[in-house]
């Protein structure tokens, strides 16, 4: 790019240079054609007709030195190293409390691997930055345009590999922990202005011979420090920018695919700078170009208004579609996507804060920008451009790489105040601090600045010896010492999206939860209590924070008191809510509809339909739409696929959760509904056909569980009833359980409760075979296997608990302990882990047959060894005449009784003993007859003079009858 075009403005510098490189090198070498290459990229730069402003990413040196340009120059067109599609989001940034990121999202994705969604692009912004100055200048002075150059938030994804921009692909990065460093989530960051040397031994290098710990500390020593001061005026910021830039993309290690994805994006923002040129007519002495130093210092053909035309082709986008909006960011996040040090941006505001007081100059500000002073003056229109100088500017390179370092004088005062700062913070955070460590931290901060060849200790020197003074060998709080200087050099600012910035979604929650009275945009926990039994109003705000728990990070909505599950309804509840700190997360639900039900009803939907969704998602689905929306459409839509999916299901491995929620659903149904809704009842027909048939194959499978066969036949034998009522065969599950031949002792255990539920083994025959376990010593090292396998039978059979009590105390009881103890650890954790949710069961029953009292185990008998009688035993006739003695003994009991009911016969004394029912018969002769009739007996009325005992009228009168019921009642 030398030759015939370059000037003779850096001559001088060209020929000491040439010297420094023979001296150096021994001879011309490629370290020559470095050095000049340098200052032929610096050359070609300044020589550019439109003005090319080089910055660093959140640098106060370049936000100060913009700041200054901009009034100076007064710039009609504003071109900006920002994506082009961004451009509509930046009038919303008065909105907003800085810094805030520019968001592009895609959900739904069409031109790229679906593993890549959703995709995310982030531009965060500052206020101590250099395009915040360009933003806030184009955007508040009348006449002025802002135009978007860089590349499309599409094409970061078609020309960058995946992945390129992590944090952790940083060499030397220090990233901060917490959620604040993930507010940016897994966006790729827009590096506007990022200068970091891409050659590791070329860092490690200024690293060492700068003697500082990391890169953000060698350009706040070497580059902010010297630059931000009143003695660097623009030309010589300008020069000395693009001296770096070029320094560093020469010493760029050969990464293909990074160096054209650069050039491209150079390409990319001169084609669309000429473009705009070439549409508006503006003179290029009116427009001011702001990008990176790295990419100022370009030298591809394109460069330049007067570059190649034509040789370069912007690729169409994709038919993905993007959505926009605006997310909060902070320090920490921004320090962690850009691989920065931790607290250094906190410290560049803090220093942006103190250059200003110190050079007065005024700095550009939104109107209306949340935590700032409202101007009272008005818009200005843009004065006329500064007519240009007839020849470049001079070689200011020269001067300034001679000067010495400036040595500003120590402020003692600012230092001592940090001292004592620090030393009360760290009192507040347990730490024993004393006036005598901060005097320490004050001396040790000079002592370090002077071993550093510094004459004023700068914050890292001071954090360095703060750490060293303070810190010791322990934390004994949540907070270092490194971590207390960053909070107290500003501290981790985050910054809020305001009301108006938010996009639809954002402001109908916060409208609907208004009724709570809570600040819920604030940062931190709030607390909320819903009393819907006094006011109705907040059950609405209840079915908000519920959709919101669903939807959004765990913490953002939590409930401490209240739950909501099928066919229940909390009428007291009580949150803990954090919204205003997850204020990203519900920025991006924004970009998935308009309202909370309809992104639920989307997620839903793509659960039940992804490719890798199970029967049991679906049922979840299902029911999450009964809890959140309450909608029969949706949920009868969804329950319907399920059949398909059950339906196409070749494993059992979601065989538990799916008899849960059946069973779940099934119950909501039967008690909310008037009848079964279709879907339901042909899941359960389907069902009941499906696992039938998997039934012999799950038995014999090794890789299915115990308790996912154990819920296959909980399935078959809790839906049982309505599945027959339904048109199925039970006969089905008798043939698929006869075909069961399983191998491992749990399943044959399994196997055996089956069997007792159908009928087909009895109890006595169960208690045999494992009676049949204990006795062969070859089978007693498994016997806690077929235990397990009992106890997971519980579930499908749950009549089955006194055998398994049983058969647990028959094995402590008749192994002795030489047996006994070795496996008891392996009863016990296989117990636990495979059927923990069934062991209460297994308690109670046992604690239903064992005795209650120490004292009574002795003479305890177990009901299994009892002796069993027959049921058809004949019981003894209880006497029918109890009470008659404690009538005749309290007469007079009996006499109230006669007098309050109204009977005064008063008391009869037969001479014989009247047995009951015969005033019966004599009262109602037509009953005996009918009897008599019934059983054949013609005989007529015996005649009787005289009282007769109970019965002796039927005997006297058909006394055929009265000897068939005898025969009748001594053969029962």
């Amino acid at each position: 790019m030398s030759g015939p075009q370059e000037s003779t403005s850096f001559a001088a510098l060209r020929g000491q240079l040439q010297e420094a490189a023979a001296t150096f090198a021994g001879g011309p070498d490629a370290l020559e054609g470095i050095l000049l290459g340098m200052v032929d990229d610096v050359d070609r730069a300044v020589r550019e007709p439109l003005e090319i402003f080089p910055v660093c990413h959140h640098s106060p040196a370049s936000a100060l030195a913009m700041a200054r340009r901009l009034r100076e120059k007064q710039p009609k067109v504003v071109y900006l190293e920002l994506c082009e599609d961004m451009a509509p989001l930046l009038t919303e940034l008065r909105n907003c409390r800085l810094p805030v990121a520019v968001q592009a999202f895609a959900g739904d994705i069409d031109g790229f691997p679906q593993e890549w969604a959703p995709l995310s692009v982030v531009a965060p912004i500052t206020e101590a930055s250099a395009e915040y100055q360009a933003i806030a200048y184009a955007l508040d002075t009348p006449g002025v345009e802002l135009v978007l150059v860089d590349r499309s938030s599409d094409h970061v994804f078609q020309w960058d590999s995946r992945g390129e921009h992590a944090p952790e692909d940083r060499a030397g990065a220090e990233q901060p922990e917490g959620t604040e460093a993930a507010l940016h989530g897994e966006a790729v960051g827009v590096e506007i202005g990022d200068l970091r040397p891409r050659f590791a031994e070329l860092e490690e290098h200024l690293l060492r011979h700068g003697k500082v710990r990391h890169w953000s500390e060698w350009w706040h020593q070497y580059v902010e420090v010297p630059l931000g001061g009143s003695a660097a005026d623009h030309d010589t910021y300008r020069q000395v920018m693009f001296l770096i830039g070029s320094l560093f993309r020469r010493l760029a290690p050969g990464d293909g695919t990074r160096v054209r994805v650069d050039e491209d994006r150079e390409r990319y923002m001169w084609t669309r700078m000429r473009e705009h040129l070439a549409a508006t007519g503006t003179d290029p002495e009116d427009c001011l170009y702001v990008c990176g130093a790295f990419h100022a210092a370009s030298r591809v053909e394109e460069f330049g208004v007067h570059g190649a035309s034509g040789t370069f082709t912007i690729s169409p986008r994709t038919a993905t579609t993007w959505q926009y909006g605006l997310i909060p960011s902070s320090h920490a996040a921004i320090e962690a996507q850009f691989g920065l040090a931790a607290g250094s941006v906190s410290i560049a505001a803090t220093e942006w804060a103190k250059s200003l007081k110190r050079t007065r100059v005024k700095p550009y500000r939104l109107d209306g920008q949340a935590g700032t002073r409202k101007s009272a003056k008005k818009a200005v229109a843009a004065a006329p451009a500064v007519p240009a100088p007839p020849a470049a500017a001079g070689d200011r390179l020269s001067g300034f790489l001679r000067r010495p370092p400036v040595l500003d004088a120590l402020d003692e005062a600012e230092l001592l105040g940090w001292s004592v700062d620090i030393v009360r913070a760290a009192r507040r955070n347990g730490y024993l601090a004393s006036t005598a460590d901060a005097i320490a931290v004050f001396e040790t901060s000079i002592l370090l600045a002077g071993m550093r060849d510094r004459a004023k200790p700068t914050p890292y020197d001071f954090q360095d010896a703060a750490v060293t003074c303070i810190e010791k060998d322990s934390v004994p709080g949540r907070r270092d010492v490194r971590r207390l200087v960053d909070i107290m050099m500003g501290g981790d600012r985050i910054g809020q999206v305001g009301y108006e910035a938010l996009p639809p979604l954002a402001r109908d929650v916060y409208d609907r939860l208004e009724p709570l009275g809570l600040k819920l945009q604030q940062r931190g926990v709030q607390r909320a209590l819903l009393d819907m039994t006094s006011r109705p109003e907040l059950e609405a705000c209840s079915d908000v924070l519920w959709m919101l728990r669903r939807l959004m990070p765990h913490g953002a909505a939590r409930p401490i008191m209240g739950e909501r599950r099928l066919g229940e309804r909390s009428i007291q509840e009580s949150w803990d809510l954090a919204v205003g700190t997850h204020q990203r997360a519900l920025i991006e639900l924004g970009y998935e509809g308009v309202s909370l039900e309809q992104v639920l009803e989307q997620r839903l939907r793509r659960d039940a339909y992804g490719p890798q969704a199970t029967t049991a998602d679906v049922l979840a689905a299902v029911e999450d739409t009964l809890l959140y929306l309450r909608g029969r459409r949706l949920a009868d839509e969804l329950g319907t696929h399920a059949l398909r999916v059950l339906a196409a299901e070749r494993s059992v491995d979601g065989a538990p959760e799916v008899l849960r929620r059946a069973r779940a659903l099934l119950a909501y149904y039967r008690t909310h509904e008037p009848a079964l809704p279709g879907w339901i009842e042909s899941f359960v027909k389907t069902g009941y056909a499906h696992y039938c048939t998997l039934l012999p194959t799950a038995f014999r499978d090794e890789d299915a569980t115990v308790g996912q066969v154990a819920a296959m036949l909980g399935f078959l034998f809790s839906m049982e009833s309505l599945a027959l009522s339904l048109g199925c065969d039970r006969a089905q599950l008798e043939l698929a359980v006869a075909q069961c031949h399983p191998e491992d002792p749990e399943k044959t255990a399994l196997l055996w409760a089956a069997q007792v539920q159908l009928g087909t083994l009895s109890r006595s025959e169960l208690r045999s075979r494992c009676a049949a376990l204990l006795d062969n010593p070859l089978v007693v090292p498994a016997y806690p296997r077929y235990l397990s396998g009992f106890v997971h039978a519980l579930g499908p059979v749950p009549g089955l608990a006194d055998v398994v009590v049983e058969a647990v105390s028959n094995a402590f009881g008749r192994l002795p302990d030489a047996v006994l103890l070795p496996w008891l650890p392996l009863l016990i954790t296989t117990l636990r882990s495979g059927a923990a949710d069934l062991a209460p069961l297994l308690i109670r029953e046992a604690g239903r047959i064992f005795p209650g009292r120490l004292e009574a185990l002795d003479a305890w008998v177990p009901p299994w060894r009892m002796p069993q009688t027959s049921p058809s035993a004949a019981k003894p006739v209880a006497d029918v005449r109890r009470g008659v003695a404690l009538l005749t003994a309290h007469p007079a009991a009996c006499d109230a009784m006669a007098e309050l009911l109204g009977c005064d016969d008063g008391w009869a004394r037969p001479e014989a003993p009247a047995r009951p029912g015969a005033a019966l018969l004599a009262a109602h002769p037509g009953a005996c007859d009918a009897v008599a009739v019934l059983l054949g007996c013609d005989g007529g009325w015996a005649a009787a003079s005289g009282p007769s005992p109970a019965g002796a009228a039927l005997t006297t009168r058909h006394p055929a009858t009265a000897g068939a019921l005898e025969s009748l009642l001594a053969t029962t």
